[in-house]
């Protein structure tokens, strides 16, 4: 079965010198390699990697000073504040999160999941949907689907609330390791089931993040549509200006 989907090579590449800035490799006011070391260092080519250092500058983990070259600036507090979809639905221990599981079953993959995935447009997936509630109002609902060979051997085809997250879970039972997430956001309207669940009166859309969880190699683990109410959200994001 073939559910690959691959990160772009200056994402993993960006990726890569988060990581070596994190665990010291790169510490702070040093100077990254430069775009030829890179180049020979990963065998990418010249655009992908000026792409990648764009994109830490543009997250300021990095930033061009006159006559030094790239200089590392470390983990920039934004990154603490973000506000990510996808790393919340990974984490969620559903027997302690306020809300419930409302189903669980193998249905026909959607065809958002099914791009995704790799998948057929017949094929079946596991979803387990839950809805979160907060003082007493649906707030999100977040429908998870997974590829029929991770089930095998772990408790995600029970009807019960899972202890701990599906992350931890599939990590432990399957030995697989999340490494990189892609979120892709649109709105639309609701389905009438998704509706009701999410008391959004009629002909008012919500926005779908779609979460698409991946190993290192680009292999999908997890996709997870998040719907929340469009009239209840407000989206921000705080970012450096180069």
């Amino acid at each position: 079965m073939a559910y690959e989907v691959e990160a772009p090579k200056y994402v993993r590449l960006a990726q890569t010198i988060q990581q070596r800035i994190e665990d010291g490799t790169y510490p702070p006011g040093t100077r990254v390699p430069s775009e030829n070391q890179l180049v020979q260092a990963f065998g990418m080519s010249r655009p992908t990697v000026v792409r990648a250092l764009e994109l830490l500058k543009r997250d300021g983990w990095l930033e061009s000073r006159q006559g030094y070259g790239t200089i590392v600036r470390g983990r920039p507090a934004v990154v603490e504040q973000k506000d990510r979809r996808g790393s919340e639905a990974l984490a969620r221990d559903e027997s302690q999160s306020p809300g419930r599981l409302v189903e669980v079953g193998h249905v026909p993959v959607p065809a958002r999941v099914a791009s995704v995935l790799g998948l057929p447009k017949r094929a079946k997936v596991l979803m387990r949907r839950f809805l979160v509630v907060e003082d007493g109002e649906p707030v999100e609902l977040v429908s998870s689907y997974f590829p029929a060979g991770l089930v095998e051997g772990t408790e995600l085809e029970s009807a019960d609330a899972l202890t701990g997250s599906t992350r931890a879970h599939l990590e432990a039972r399957k030995k697989v390791r999340f490494d990189h997430v892609t979120e892709r956001v649109s709105a639309r309207l609701p389905a009438p089931a998704e509706a009701e669940l999410l008391d959004v009166p009629d002909g008012v859309p919500v926005l779908s993040v779609l979460v698409v969880a991946c190993d290192a190699s680009g292999q999908a683990l997890q996709v997870s549509d998040v719907l929340l109410p469009a009239d209840r959200q407000e989206l921000e994001d705080t970012y450096r200006l180069n």
